[in-house]
């Protein structure tokens, strides 16, 4: 009956810190971590934890969302656990389901904070929209100097390397390789 951890945060440049306070102070045996969007697949940290349980432990979280991002993925992971007799605590939300509150509030969350993703999902969609709208370009602006495509050209024939060619115009090696390509195609179409 052990008391095991998991702490996830969606990207490199966030701290799991916080998480592993908290799953410290709930006095987790032993506590896996992840720096990955929840929606990636292959989450190997999850698989190990979710493999290590038994029956009788309990899976600490600190919310909801770092578990699983769909009601259908926590609906599972719920069924498995009620099957195998492992219990899940998760700290913010105060849900415990080895009580029958705690399951329903389990299930009730997973719904609201589905729907709460797909808001902001939907959010992030009609922002795009409407800056595409308005005349905002996504992604690097296209070089649009011939004056300087033709130099890369002429150096890059006369014995540049790619990586002086990046350093001398300021450009990256995929800019590079296309204004190149670009002049081959021109060339073999003559």
């Amino acid at each position: 009956m052990a008391k095991i951890g998991y702490a996830r945060v969606s990207s490199i440049g966030q701290s799991l810190e916080i998480q592993l306070e908290k799953l410290t102070a709930a006095g987790c045996e032993r506590i896996y971590r992840e720096k990955l969007s929840g929606t990636k697949k292959a989450r190997p940290e999850y698989k190990a934890c979710m493999n290590y349980l038994r029956e009788g432990d309990t899976l600490v979280i600190t919310r909801l969302d770092r578990l699983a991002r769909s009601v259908h993925e926590l609906v599972n992971i719920s069924e498995r656990f009620e099957v195998e007799g492992i219990h899940l605590h998760v700290l913010d939300q105060h849900i415990d389901t080895s009580t029958p509150t705690g399951k329903l509030t389990f299930t009730l969350l997973a719904a609201i904070a589905e729907f709460e993703t797909q808001l902001r999902a939907e959010r992030q969609r009609e922002g795009i929209e409407k800056a595409t709208c308005n005349g905002v370009k996504f992604g690097r602006p296209k070089l649009s100097d011939y004056a300087k495509e033709e130099l890369i050209r002429l150096e890059r024939a006369q014995g540049k390397t790619i990586g002086e060619l990046v350093k001398t115009h300021k450009l990256g090696r995929t800019t590079i390789y296309r204004i190149l390509k670009t002049s081959q195609d021109a060339a073999a179409a003559e």
